[in-house]
């Protein structure tokens, strides 16, 4: 019997790039941001070899007005070079103190089932 079990990840939280003209045009079609098939991230450009999974997340309606919104999407990607994050691109700024400069965002890097065999492996964000 096969188990889905989900590898350790890394938190990173930081702010991508997306390299112009790299987008899923065909998300866009249908009203979602296109997963940038390229981006920048530490000085290094990446590749987005597959989308693996897709999610949103939703919030209420500020104004009280009971309607939901949806706030990012969500994507668990893996890159040529083999490495899988979790990427989320950010639908809305908040309110103009607290608004930010990127909506397209690292959430996580999941670790390789080998470096989670040995406590003394430092995190792979580190080594990036």
């Amino acid at each position: 019997m096969m188990y889905n079990r989900a590898m350790p990840s890394s938190f990173v939280s930081e702010p991508i790039t997306p390299i112009d003209a790299s987008f899923d045009t065909g998300m866009m079609a249908q009203g979602e941001p296109g997963v940038p098939h390229k981006f920048r991230w530490r000085k290094k450009d990446w590749v987005v070899a597959e989308v693996l999974e897709r999610w949103k997340e939703h919030g209420n309606c500020a104004h009280g007005s009971g309607e939901r919104y949806v706030r990012k999407h969500g994507y668990r990607v893996r890159t040529t070079d083999g490495l899988v994050l979790k990427l989320y691109f950010q639908r809305t700024f908040g309110r103009a103190k607290f608004r930010t400069t990127s909506r397209w965002w690292i959430y996580s890097i999941e670790e390789a089932e080998t470096r989670c065999s040995s406590k003394m492996d430092a995190p792979i964000a580190k080594s990036l």
